[in-house]
C-alpha cells in the first residue's frame, strides 16, 4: 500500500482531507523534494522509508495523505499556513489527524513508534 493521497502544499492538504470525511487519517508533513525527488530536509528523507514500512499495519480504510509543506524559506517563516492552522513545528510530523496523537522529528524515525500510532485507539 502506498500514499492515498499526495498533496503539495496547504490546499492540496485541506481538499484530500475532506475528501477523506469519516475515515481514519494519517498524514505526513515533509519538506517539498526537488527535480530529482530529494528533500530539502534530511530527516524526511530518513523518515520516509521508515513510515512505509508500516503502512501495512493500518486500520483497514486508513487513509494516508502525505504532505509536503513547501521549499525550506517558506517552511521557515512562522506564519506559513502549516505552522498557523495546524500548529505544526517541525518536519517531518506524522499525525493522527483530529487528535492531539503525533510524532515529530527523530520520533518519525522509530519503527515502534510508528506502529504504535498507526496501530492505537
Amino acid at each position: 500500500m502506498g500514499w492515498q493521497f499526495v498533496a503539495c502544499g496547504y490546499s492540496e492538504f485541506v481538499q484530500a482531507a475532506q475528501q477523506s470525511q469519516g475515515r481514519l487519517v494519517f498524514i505526513l508533513f515533509c519538506g517539498d523534494k526537488d527535480a530529482q525527488g530529494r528533500s530539502w530536509c534530511l530527516d524526511c528523507v530518513t523518515a520516509e522509508p521508515v513510515v512505509r514500512s508500516e503502512l501495512n499495519s493500518l486500520p483497514n480504510g486508513a487513509v494516508v495523505i502525505y504532505c509536503q509543506v513547501g521549499d525550506q524559506a517558506y517552511w521557515k517563516d512562522p506564519n506559513n499556513e502549516f505552522r498557523k492552522n495546524l500548529k505544526l513545528t517541525a518536519v517531518p510530523t506524522l499525525l493522527k489527524y483530529g487528535t492531539p496523537q503525533k510524532l515529530v522529528e527523530e520520533e518519525c524515525l522509530n519503527r515502534e513508534l510508528v506502529h504504535m500510532l498507526f496501530t492505537e485507539d
